[in-house]
């Protein structure tokens, strides 16, 4: 029965596409590769881009992050908006297109430290797309400074941001939420946030973040909870399944996923959301190896050189540094696919 529908493309159900995760690896690849051949070819995407974390002074407590400092840690930091400006102005001249600005939940700072900074990069440098504030950023801004989730999209859009990224989503089930991050957005209220970014005409990444305390079935009703916005709004342009970090945190997991079940999930994923275009296998938490064998199990994506990364390079990714532009295009070269550089909304450039 699954087969069949599988063969004439159609939609399935909760019941079926957990069942997806009995079949074996090598069907279910062939399935997805199949929807992405269709869609992409042999392309793989990527971009030029710089991720900036410009506080890990947080006001939540999530237990799955190793990059948040606690009042007591004497590693806190905050850059100012000069030194966040002349990171922006070194890597403008190594060519980046995107500036992707993600932080933690800083309650020291004031709204004005997060809204001036996307402004003064957009005066200096008004041709950088930026990609800033997860859902869960936009939700502590609101209650921490009284502002609805539409005051703060619009300032967002009043100072600069272009689009939005797929952070804070973790797992919808709330079960799991109150146990890995109590306290953070809850899953309704992610998804309300980006239907009101949708409604403003932007586009958005989302994200799931597997490999920790979930179940299977928790990320097929996440799934299918993306799914249904995008019926109605459209606004997604890529689903990003990241892979749980293991080390430096209060969760305590032991074993890591196994790459089967990665790709069983990168597999899945592209089979259950037919309606989100572009599937990125992120290569900074399931590393650029296993990456690229996802894009023969549904993947078309892989996000960029990055230049710098801390957040999931504090929980053991080996991310820290990003990954030279010509590395990054011929890994993906001699993998057999067709490296084409995107912009931020996914039009290609070369």
């Amino acid at each position: 029965m699954i087969l069949n529908k599988l063969d004439k493309g159609q939609r399935l159900n909760f019941d079926e596409a957990l069942a997806l995760y009995d079949m074996d690896l090598l069907t279910l690849g062939q399935y997805a590769n199949k929807i992405r051949e269709d869609k992409f070819g042999k392309k793989t995407y990527y971009n030029v881009n710089r991720h900036i974390n410009p506080t890990n002074i947080c006001k939540d407590v999530c237990q799955f992050c190793a990059y948040s400092a606690s009042r007591k840690n004497p590693n806190q930091y905050t850059m100012t908006h000069e030194e966040i400006l002349a990171e922006v102005e070194k890597s403008v001249k190594n060519g980046i297109d995107e500036v992707h600005i993600v932080s933690a939940h800083n309650p020291n700072t004031g709204l004005e430290w997060y809204l001036e900074v996307f402004r003064k990069i957009k005066d200096k440098f008004p041709h950088l797309h930026i990609k800033a504030l997860t859902a869960a950023e936009i939700h502590f801004l609101s209650t921490e400074y009284n502002k609805s989730y539409e005051e703060i999209i619009d300032l967002m859009c009043e100072y600069g941001v272009d689009s939005m990224p797929g952070g804070g989503a973790e797992i919808f089930d709330e079960s799991v939420r109150k146990r890995i991050c109590g306290g953070k957005v809850k899953s309704d209220e992610w998804l309300q946030i980006h239907k009101l970014w949708h409604e403003k005409g932007k586009k958005s990444n989302a994200t799931m973040l597997f490999g920790h305390i979930e179940s299977r079935a928790n990320r097929i009703d996440h799934m299918l909870r993306l799914r249904d916005l995008q019926d109605i709004t459209g606004g997604f342009n890529a689903f990003i399944p990241l892979v749980y970090q293991t080390q430096n945190n209060f969760l305590n997991v032991k074993e890591a996923l196994t790459a089967n079940e990665i790709l069983k999930t990168m597999a899945i994923s592209r089979i259950v959301l037919d309606n989100i275009p572009s599937l990125k296998a992120y290569w900074v938490t399931s590393t650029m190896k296993l990456a690229l064998i996802a894009q023969e199990f549904g993947a078309n994506d892989l996000d960029g050189t990055i230049e710098k990364e801390s957040i999931q390079s504090a929980a053991g990714a080996n991310s820290k540094n990003g990954m030279p532009l010509g590395e990054f295009v011929e890994l993906i070269k001699n993998s057999g696919f067709e490296p084409v550089r995107r912009d931020s909304l996914y039009k290609e450039l070369i």
